[in-house]
């Protein structure tokens, strides 16, 4: 196993060093935060297109969809590259660490199941790490939307057209985040010439909550046969929204807590430890 271990770290390094100048612009704008691998990426890239792999699967299709949903349709191919190459040099770091493990403790029947179970986690988190994004996005769309929709319904209300309200609060936005990025993606949609219902409509695909469905639709409609009780009716969905929100922002600290549970029992565990040593010892003293 010592063999394949330098064997494949070498292979690592000569991948590495054929790809890394080739791919450097082509990793350039991805965050580094969202990317921890970001400088082995290339050799991911490099090996992909060794397989010249066509990324048309059905499994390819899913990852697209939840991929277009985070960074856009546009960018939405360039991702899933970035995507299987970062699978790849995880699955080629796991690899060494299994033939670093075999190496130093043989492969006997317990190696192989810890090989085959390094390789399966790897593939999991991998996929579920792109799941959790997309969770995490949605709950921040559904928390900001309540606020975008009672501004969007004072200033209708006010005289506005929906799409002139529309822009005033996007403009005025300081904070950002995943529900605001939308909103101006759609603006420029529509300064570019796009119609407007199918801008609506295509943001309402785009961000894919209940809510943001709704109140799109009584705007399509208000749109195509006009509807003069659009301000009472968007009223009413943001005091819903804001009853949801509530009941996210309940849901996430419930979550949160749990979530602590754990390191209390290991923190209980620890003071009992603690606490009951020195009654043990003495017992055993006696």
């Amino acid at each position: 196993m010592k063999i394949v271990f330098f064997a494949l770290l070498f292979a690592a390094i000569c991948l590495y060093f054929f790809s890394a100048k080739k791919y450097a612009g082509f990793i350039e704008p991805l965050d580094e935060k969202a990317y921890p691998l970001k400088r082995l990426i290339p050799l991911g890239l490099y090996i992909m297109d060794i397989c010249r792999y066509k990324y048309s699967t059905g499994y390819d299709r899913g990852l697209l969809t939840k991929i277009a949903e985070i960074s856009g349709v546009k960018h939405s191919q360039y991702y899933l590259r970035i995507h299987w190459a970062n699978k790849i040099v995880l699955l080629f770091i796991a690899l060494l660490i299994s033939a670093l493990v075999g190496a130093s403790f043989g492969t006997d029947a317990v190696f192989w199941i810890f090989n085959v179970s390094l390789i399966i986690l790897v593939l999991y988190l991998t996929d579920n790490e792109l799941n959790e994004r997309i969770k995490k996005r949605r709950i921040a769309i559904r928390i900001d939307f309540p606020d975008f929709l009672n501004k969007l319904t004072l200033l209708i209300n006010a005289g506005m057209t929906v799409s002139r309200a529309w822009e005033k609060v996007v403009m005025d936005d300081k904070k950002g985040g995943a529900l605001y990025e939308e909103l101006r993606a759609t603006l420029s949609d529509i300064r570019a010439g796009k119609p407007e219902q199918q801008a609506y409509e295509d943001f309402a695909k785009r961000c894919k909550t209940p809510e943001i469905t709704r109140s799109v639709s009584v705007i399509l409609q208000n749109l195509r046969k006009g509807n003069s009780e659009i301000v009472s009716i968007l009223r009413v969905q943001a005091n819903d929204c804001w009853e949801m929100r509530k009941n996210t922002a309940k849901r996430l600290g419930e979550e949160a807590s749990t979530k602590l549970l754990l390191p209390m029992m290991l923190m209980f565990l620890a003071v009992l430890l603690i606490v009951g040593a020195p009654a043990v010892l003495a017992i055993r003293g006696m």
